[in-house]
């Protein structure tokens, strides 16, 4: 980047940074979204909830095969 370019877009800093900022944040949530631990930390309070009368069987199948989509290879994108 030029000397005359690095000047003309200096104003659009702060928007590169947060941009940055942003994708970092999602990049952070997609891999927690799929960290194995948390999946199963979800289908244990579903499978409890569903216990509990606060879900029906049909409710709890859909919720697990949500969670369980997260864990293989090219899963619910």
């Amino acid at each position: 980047m030029g000397l005359l370019t690095g000047l003309i877009t200096l104003p659009l800093a702060p928007v590169r940074g947060t941009m940055w900022v942003a994708e970092r944040l999602l990049e952070e949530a997609e891999r927690q979204r799929r960290d194995p631990r948390v999946v199963e930390a979800q289908l244990l309070e579903a499978e409890e909830a569903y216990e509990r009368g606060e879900l029906t069987a049909v409710e709890l199948d859909l919720i697990e095969d949500e969670l369980i989509g997260r864990l293989l290879p090219g899963g619910e994108q």
